[in-house]
């Protein structure tokens, strides 16, 4: 029988025959935020020209403003995005480099942002460096330190997750983003996960750029998120898309971000439900302090579970943990491709006992990673139910050939 999700599982289309540990891939969108989202659709179609252009801008003005208040940014120093793969693309499409400049990474950065370097630094003639971070990971200045030692005087940008999505690390931001302003290093910080994981001020933490989804543990429907850019770097940042926007007159106050607004005919609602959202989430648990406290301490419990039954130690202290964690099971080999890629525990998983989380090798040496969630719906017992499949399976898979 399959262990029960929490009594707050009910705001979610979850299915019930299943045990889902993975919302840090692609969040779960809440039934209410759903009924929002229907809403702002109907009223697009019952009057499209009065929506989109009488009522969207204003709308979406709207957005930006809650969620300036709840990052620590000023709305006009906002965009709104699909994801933040998408942000990145446009700091990159705007700046330009030298043949021998250098872009800076870690070895935990997330697939598609390292090939987005990897192809700008193609596309210039520049070098990709990787600093090599650790993992499993005693101490969070061991972050700084890797990235002091791949600094050079050749170094343009630096991009660097605020938490790892790979290694589930929560990264000392701030201090990384000082070490970088001292040496005359603008930084994009890859917050991916970070609205609603972690306490989040953007602009406390100084970074010439920052991103992060909404869709995913603010829990909006796909296609939510932004990019911060500081007001000292908005000169140098032009959309992607040239649309009719582009030589717009503008209020002051809006004036840079405005030409970014209308890239097309587009569905707005998930960032329209920004607003909802924010309103929505701090009722689960009180605040959203709360609530971020609550999946924190989860996710604690079940790291400490699984580590136990399963005889493996924790791959991180807790000060770096979020409401995620990634586990090293064992060696592994390297798989036949990364993107879309399941791994046989990762489907033995799901066919033999309904549970679905990210198994995945990643590292050098290959290693076997298996990356937990922890949201309010759901409940210690998922994690012990899933530690006990993993005694079951693990000696038949952990290094295995993965062909």
């Amino acid at each position: 029988m399959l262990p029960p999700y929490s009594p707050l599982a009910r705001h979610w289309l979850l299915e019930r025959d299943m045990v889902f540990l993975n919302h840090g891939s692609f969040g779960a969108c809440p039934r209410p935020i759903l009924k929002k989202q229907m809403k702002y659709r109907a009223a697009m179609e019952r009057q499209p020209v009065r929506f989109m252009v009488r009522e969207l801008e204003s709308l979406v003005w709207q957005a930006k403003q809650a969620l300036g208040v709840f990052i620590g940014a000023a709305a006009s120093d906002v965009l709104l995005v699909p994801n933040t793969t998408y942000a990145l693309n446009i700091v990159l499409h705007s700046l330009t480099f030298e043949p021998g400049d250098e872009l800076l990474t870690t070895t935990h950065a997330y697939g598609a942002c390292l090939h987005a370097l990897q192809r700008k630094a193609q596309q210039c003639g520049a070098r990709l460096v990787m600093a090599d971070v650790p993992f499993p990971i005693s101490d969070p200045a061991e972050v700084v330190e890797a990235i002091r030692r791949a600094l050079s005087p050749r170094t343009r940008l630096a991009v660097i997750d605020h938490i790892s999505s790979p290694t589930a690390l929560v990264f000392p931001i701030k201090a990384i983003v000082e070490v970088l302003a001292k040496a005359g290093v603008d930084c994009f910080v890859d917050g991916a996960h970070a609205p609603g994981h972690v306490t989040l001020n953007v602009s406390d933490i100084g970074a010439a750029y920052y991103a992060g989804n909404a869709h995913k543990w603010l829990c909006t429907p796909k296609g939510s998120a932004f990019l911060f850019v500081r007001r000292d770097r908005q000169h140098l940042i032009r959309p992607m898309v040239t649309s009719h926007r582009y030589d717009a007159p503008t209020v002051s106050e809006r004036q840079w971000s405005a030409a970014f607004f209308w890239s097309g005919t587009y569905d707005y609602s998930p960032w329209l439900c920004i607003v909802d959202a924010l309103q929505w989430l701090p009722t689960l648990k009180g605040t959203i302090s709360a609530l971020l406290d609550h999946n924190h301490k989860l996710c604690l419990t079940a790291v400490q579970c699984i580590c136990q039954q399963t005889d493996r130690p924790p791959s991180a202290p807790a000060s770096m943990l979020g409401c995620m964690a990634a586990l090293v099971l064992g060696p592994a080999q390297k798989p036949p491709f990364s993107f879309n890629y399941l791994h046989p525990l990762q489907n033995a998983l799901w066919e033999q006992y309904r549970t679905e989380v990210p198994v995945y090798v990643w590292g050098n040496p290959p290693q076997l990673l298996c990356r937990i969630s922890a949201y309010c719906y759901n409940s210690p017992e998922q994690y012990e139910y899933m530690a006990k499949a993993l005694v079951r399976l693990l000696p038949h898979y952990v290094g295995c050939r993965t062909m």
